[in-house]
């Protein structure tokens, strides 16, 4: 056994990480997998859990076995891995048969401390069968939700990880995911039959994160100016169809931005092409479908823009978690019309599997309430996954903020209901509208609907607004949608409350345009203010390095790193190893380097650095 002290685990830390000290839980898990007990762990994007399996990698004898879904993640696991000097590979079918034949000496022969594979491989009795021969220090199963049908991503093949406790009866077996409700955490504990294990429920706060909820109209528009908002900086935008994910990056680029699309209709080829330009830096910003994203580790991604409507609290969660890695701001954007329900919708409806179906539906549900809610988006977040957020105010979401105000909405909601009252609950949303607006249209006038009560009686607002209200009383559950290739409008209980002033409804008020705050106040980067002319240099210095290498430049070293660099100007190895993140193997291949850019600048700009 490798590890004996605790001298052994810090001096590990420190020297292959970088690290001075363990962030929450990470210590108490290391410990027990070290005690060769099993592990049932959620941590959110970015709480390090990798650092939970990694050292005890490093730590104990024999090969540390990680089961991921993420083919496309495994390199990059693997080069960041061996960026820190541990002895890593993965097996996958992306590999060639001779370099599958390296590893498999590699392994056979004791000389890795990590392999990542699929779950796919592990059900093969053939490589069930080869692992008797090896010597394993433990079982990792990495996004552990994939196990639960009850999850947001359930993959059949995860099933058959249940057979890892009856396969490895003396090692310890180690599950995280970064994304589970009480529910599926149970599910998961079930389907594993792990022992006695120590199960970690990390917070899924996380406070670099802002959270921006903003309603949807002229979607272009409105993605040019987030943009320019975050120039040069790394971003994902997500939409929900593939011809929405091309035609938002053709117009990008031709507005000049740095932009490629990625989704499964892409070709193997481009999908990679555009993955690696991403995660390179080559590029700024990424137009995807939720095809992209669990395979990327890039740690520097300062926004996640969502420019339709998520299909859940969990993949909005997961999605967003993709900024701010590092542990550095970032801003997290939804854009909203209810009116995108009617398309998720058309998709759930299309299901024949029933309890799926239902299962959407109240997926669905759940993240229009937590858009339209006047509650604190963070503490709606918390909420979800059952847990208790401490304050009144997060101060770094768009409610917290004051970008939105509650209005009472209940006389124009019952002009809409008793146009579709009147009008014998037969017709649909544009039509509804139509009439409120007074609009002469040739089937208002067919139907002799210029005729009633409610006609023009709304004229005084625009159309987007009446239609705005409607999407909001279909959200809020005081109308319904018929089924069909034309939906009609009727009424549910809540609307005839509403009719009779017996109760009131409220909607969370978008400002407009030219009256809308800027409402977002710069959230600290950790650590101190650094030199900013510095850090770009190291910045270009790093993509340079990591072109060499063939690596993502936040391998060699994160932005918190570079931050830290710029501010306290280290100009020996010996301080250069007190930057967090900096371990001597990184010092041996990067550090010198860098060390010789400090010397020059502080050279330069002697006033700086006194």
């Amino acid at each position: 056994m490798k590890f004996s002290t605790d001298s052994d685990l810090f001096d590990t830390l420190r020297k292959v990480f970088g690290f001075r000290e363990f962030r929450p839980n990470q210590e108490q898990i290391v410990r027990a997998i070290l005690e060769t007990r099993d592990v049932f762990a959620v941590m959110p994007t970015g709480g390090g859990k990798s650092l939970c399996y990694q050292l005890p990698a490093v730590l104990l004898p024999g090969t540390c076995m990680v089961i991921s879904p993420l083919i496309s993640l495994m390199k990059d696991q693997v080069d960041g891995a061996r960026a820190n000097g541990i002895r890593a590979a993965f097996l996958n079918s992306s590999l060639d048969p001779e370099d599958r034949d390296a590893v498999m000496q590699q392994l056979l022969s004791n000389s890795l401390d990590l392999l990542y594979v699929a779950p796919e491989r592990f059900t093969l009795e053939a490589f069930k069968k080869m692992l008797s021969r090896v010597n394993i220090s433990m079982a990792v199963i990495d996004e552990a939700h994939c196990i639960s049908e009850w999850g947001h991503d359930f993959r059949p093949d995860y099933l058959s990880l249940s057979a890892l406790v009856t396969l490895f009866p003396d090692l310890p077996v180690a599950a995280f995911t970064a994304t589970a409700t009480h529910l599926v955490q149970q599910n998961i504990l079930d389907k594993l039959a792990l022992r006695n294990p120590l199960i970690v429920r990390a917070s899924f706060d996380r406070p670099n994160l802002s959270y921006d909820i903003r309603f949807k109209d002229k979607v272009d528009a409105q993605l040019v100016i987030l943009l320019k908002k975050n120039a040069g900086k790394a971003g994902i935008i997500y939409r929900t169809s593939r011809k929405s994910v091309d035609d938002t990056a053709a117009m990008l680029k031709a507005k000049g931005f740095r932009a490629l699309p990625y989704h499964a209709g892409l070709s193997d080829h481009d999908r990679k092409r555009n993955q690696e330009a991403f995660i390179r830096d080559e590029v700024d910003v990424i137009v995807a479908t939720i095809a992209f994203g669990m395979g990327i580790d890039k740690s520097n991604i300062r926004f996640v823009i969502h420019a339709d409507l998520p299909k859940s609290i969990e993949n909005y969660y997961q999605e967003t978690g993709r900024a701010g890695r590092d542990g550095e701001a970032a801003h997290c954007t939804l854009l909203f019309s209810p009116g995108d329900i009617s398309k998720l919708r058309f998709f759930i409806d299309t299901m024949t599997d029933e309890t799926e179906r239902k299962r959407s539906l109240d997926a669905l549900s759940k993240v229009v309430s937590f858009a339209s809610t006047s509650i604190c988006r963070r503490r709606s977040l918390l909420d979800y996954f059952g847990e208790h957020y401490q304050h009144d105010n997060c101060g770094s979401c768009d409610i917290c903020l004051g970008a939105r105000e509650q209005v009472d909405c209940t006389r124009d909601a019952q002009m809409l209901l008793s146009a579709i009252v009147r009008t014998e609950e037969r017709f649909g949303a544009t039509h509804i509208v139509d009439i409120v607006l007074g609009s002469n249209t040739q089937k208002i006038r067919d139907f002799g609907h210029d005729r009633l009560k409610t006609y023009g009686i709304g004229k005084g607002r625009s159309k987007k607004y009446w239609r705005q209200l409607l999407d909001e009383l279909l959200a809020q559950k005081v109308i319904e949608k018929s089924e069909g290739l034309y939906p009609t409008l009727f009424l549910l209980p809540k609307a005839v409350s509403i009719l009779k002033n017996e109760e009131s409804i409220e909607i969370v008020k978008v400002f407009e345009k030219s009256k809308e705050k800027e409402h977002f106040k710069t959230l600290k980067v950790s650590g101190t203010p650094c030199d900013q002319e510095l850090f770009e240099l190291l910045r270009v210095l790093r993509k340079e390095i990591a072109s060499e290498q063939g690596i993502p430049p936040y391998m060699v070293f994160s932005d918190p790193s570079l931050h830290q660099m710029a501010s306290i100007y280290p100009r020996t190895s010996d301080t250069m190893l007190t930057v967090t993140g900096v371990g001597e193997v990184k010092l041996e291949r990067f550090g010198r380097q860098f060390l010789r850019l400090i010397e020059r600048y502080c050279t330069d700009h002697p006033e700086r650095a006194a």
